[in-house]
């Protein structure tokens, strides 16, 4: 009986334990919390890293593509898109009133999100390009003379 008094005397020294400390496991829990959350907010950085990086690139592909559109070179001013633009990137490019825009436009998260990164930019065209001889508002060209000369 000796051994059972003192294996019982064991057993109520680990229920006195036990009862002591009821937040034993907690500490990992926290862990596992604060680690999920420093990778949550790390993914977050890099996501708005990447995004910087992806609006720049398409202003950059916006520039050169209507500096070179400007100039008149149609076919370089489409490679620089594709060369500078994030991949699956669109370009729209307007020309009016003697000026060049072009918009280079691209989902960073494809169709998982409704964001959308924009770049424009605009360019007067040179003269003698397509487009540059077209006269301002309020302007027009009369035929055998100026403005207003009878004809």
């Amino acid at each position: 009986m000796t051994g059972g008094a003192s294996g019982g005397a064991v057993r109520a020294e680990s229920d006195t334990r036990a009862d002591t400390e009821p937040d034993s496991g907690s500490v990992t829990v926290e862990a596992a919390l604060g680690i999920c959350s420093v990778v949550a907010v790390f993914l977050l950085v890099l996501g708005a890293i990447t995004a910087v990086f992806l609006q720049l690139r398409c202003t950059d592909a916006a520039v050169e593509a209507a500096r070179l559109r400007a100039r008149g070179d149609v076919v370089r001013a489409e490679r620089a898109v594709e060369r500078v633009a994030p991949d699956n990137a669109r370009h729209h490019t307007t020309v009016a009133n003697g000026y060049v825009t072009v918009t280079v436009g691209v989902r960073p998260l494809g169709e998982v999100l409704p964001l959308r990164l924009r770049a424009r930019a605009h360019a007067a065209l040179e003269p003698g390009v397509a487009g540059a001889d077209i006269p301002e508002a309020g302007q027009r060209d009369v035929p055998g003379g100026t403005p207003g000369s009878p004809g």
